[in-house]
């Protein structure tokens, strides 16, 4: 440290310029943080380095949850967005998922604008390697290029950078993306302070050159017309969209694959680290799937003018050789002509055990983590993680308590719970059916579940606020309307509650003269039209939901030490008392869902957390 500098101070330093750091940085600046953004290249913020896409089967419904809370993805992918779509439309809200194209550059260059627009966030292009600590505390942030910044608070979010080693077939070499370079002191810097690391790794697809792609003899799958827009602030999309184009795998593909195992790292085992379950390689697809004939493959344009094609399935590390004769297999893209190879990569993460329910680490005070460092993948999982970071790490300083979404709250709440207690070993990605209170966590509905809390934290400003007002209003005069209002003997609100009602389809007129000529002398947008149709589709289920909810809510505010001796329970099962001591849970909500942990147990540390209480009470 001797031969450092220390240049500045900051309330907050975000580490990594990613999907998670963008989220952290804007939302603890936003809040009244003095915050840093330490990242390698200004260039590269907001980097698409897999897929050139936002959304999906449940990652939707974060971006909704981003977005509600005041965070800037939703906004990004409205304002770049090249095709949109709804899926699993033919199914019920409860499952239905927003995904959009994105135009790679355009995305990063509104992400660019919107920090450099936000007050009290000043981005650095530096190189971080080590966090000074003082004690169990953060203190600063040491780069390579000699400058320490004095903090309190520190959000790391590097990606796959920390320890990135790449492969191509049997070539290997050091780096955190596609000509980028790795980041091994802050590793170190890691260790050294206590946290435990471990490996993951993940397979990028070929890019190809698209005008050299025959679409001609390909399916094409169109966006959704109207587009749907994923931000609340997003009032329509007019842009023209672009297609998408569908093929499949065949067996003298998979054959190729077969033949080649050996020269791939992963299969060989030169990749030590764990490989996505559920994104896997196409040579994992072709071996674990022995059965299958053909595997499908999305062809999807990376920017507005189509001069890039995403192989959306086709996730390898096979040497250059396979990739260009597998490709040559495939239907559409035997004369495609390869722009960037598809490579693996392994990098370092730490077990999220070692997290609080607020993802600052347990061992040191103020220093965060978010993103694919807690074992998660997915840019949707990163930026859920980094603006509850970033809340977090600027309520810290504010001395205000932490802010902890419940699994009935928000996917957030059950990625951050499923992170804590259930122990990855496999890059984690979100799926609709990992909540069990999916009926209440919609898409359609993050608005009215997150936005006040938004507002409380200081992220929300005063015209989203007031435009969510209003659209509250206008859902409950709609509702009241339709609960007065009867036909044949029934209200309209219990006629909309009954399956095949024809009250539905009528919805949109019957809103406009509810509420055209009312206090919003306009007609009702879509959003609350649907918001009232799904709220009484889904009326008794939610009912008997938050009956659910509101039995375990006294296990979620029944508060357990950090620093508890399990092994001094009596009564304890040996088993309980190991999962225990390794995951530390925060309440007993969160001890219950251990795997291992029993409702017996339960009641152990219950009863023995209640005569702790009355000892020390008496003691008083």
């Amino acid at each position: 440290m001797s031969n450092r500098t220390k240049t500045s101070y900051f309330d907050c330093i975000v580490i990594g310029g990613g999907h998670a750091g963008v989220e952290a940085a804007h939302a603890a600046a936003k809040i009244g943080a003095k915050t840093a953004l330490i990242t390698h290249s200004r260039g590269t913020i907001a980097k698409m380095s897999c897929n050139p896409a936002i959304g999906g089967l449940a990652k939707g419904q974060i971006v909704r949850e981003v977005d509600a809370l005041g965070g800037l993805m939703g906004l990004a992918i409205d304002a770049t967005g090249i095709q949109f779509r709804m899926l699993n439309r033919s199914k019920g809200p409860a499952v239905q998922s927003p995904r959009a194209q994105a135009d790679r550059q355009k995305y990063q260059k509104f992400m660019r604008q919107a920090l450099e627009q936000t007050a009290d966030l000043t981005i650095v292009e530096a190189i971080a390697t080590e966090i000074v600590t003082e004690g169990d505390k953060v203190r600063a942030v040491a780069c390579k290029d000699g400058s320490v910044y004095s903090t309190q608070t520190v959000v790391v979010t590097p990606g796959t950078f920390l320890g990135g080693m790449m492969y191509i077939g049997g070539d290997q070499w050091a780096g955190g993306r596609l000509e980028e370079p790795p980041s091994v002191e802050l590793s170190q810097s890691l260790k050294r302070m206590g946290l435990e690391l471990g490996r993951m790794s993940t397979d990028t697809t070929p890019r190809l050159d698209a005008g050299t792609v025959d679409v001609e003899k390909l399916q094409v799958q169109p966006g959704d017309e109207p587009p749907m827009p994923f931000s609340f602030m997003t009032e329509k999309i007019n842009r023209p969209q672009v297609p998408c184009w569908i093929t499949y795998t065949n067996e003298k593909m998979h054959k190729l694959l077969r033949e080649n195992l050996h020269r791939a790292p992963l299969s060989s085992g030169r990749i030590k680290g764990t490989d996505p379950r559920y994104c896997p390689s196409i040579e994992s697809k072709v071996v674990r799937f022995s059965d299958k004939k053909q595997h499908r493959i999305f062809l999807e344009p990376e920017e507005e003018g189509i001069k890039t094609i995403y192989c959306n399935g086709i996730f390898t590390s096979m040497p250059k050789d396979v990739q260009e004769r597998m490709l040559k297999l495939l239907p559409g893209t035997e004369n495609a002509r390869i722009i960037y190879y598809a490579y693996a990569i392994e990098y370092d993460y730490c077990p999220p055990i070692q997290l609080k329910p607020n993802l600052e680490t347990k061992k040191i005070s103020g220093l965060f983590l978010a993103g694919q460092i807690n074992g998660t993948s997915g840019y949707e999982e990163a930026a859920g993680q980094g603006i509850m970071a970033g809340i977090n790490a600027a309520r810290k300083i504010q001395g205000a308590e932490p802010i902890v979404l419940g699994r009935d709250q928000a996917y957030i709440g059950v990625l951050i719970d499923d992170l804590l207690t259930k122990g990855i070993d496999e890059p984690y990605r979100m799926f609709t059916s990992r909540a069990e209170y999916r009926l209440s966590l919609r898409a359609d509905n993050a608005d009215r579940r997150l936005t006040q809390i938004g507002k409380s934290v200081g992220l929300v400003d005063q015209k989203r606020w007031m435009k969510f007002q209003n659209k509250l209003r206008a859902v409950a005069e709609l509702k009241s309307y339709l609960q007065d209002a009867r036909s044949q003997g029934l209200s309209l609100w219990d006629q909309l509650r009954q399956p095949n009602n024809t009250v539905a389809s009528r919805m949109p007129s019957i809103a406009s003269q509810a509420l055209g000529n009312g206090t919003h002398n306009t007609c009702p947008g879509d959003d609350v039209v649907q918001a009232v149709i799904i709220d009484a589709k889904y009326e008794g289920y939610l009912a008997k939901q938050e009956r659910l909810v509101a039995g375990l809510r006294s296990l979620e505010n029944k508060k357990v030490p950090l620093d508890l001796d399990y092994n001094g329970i009596t009564h304890l099962r040996a088993e309980a008392k190991e999962k225990l001591s390794v995951f530390r849970p925060s309440t007993l909500a969160q001890a219950s869902r251990i795997s291992g942990v029993t409702p017996a147990d339960i009641m152990v540390l219950q009863i023995h957390l209640k005569k702790s209480n009355i000892r020390k009470q008496n003691a008083k």
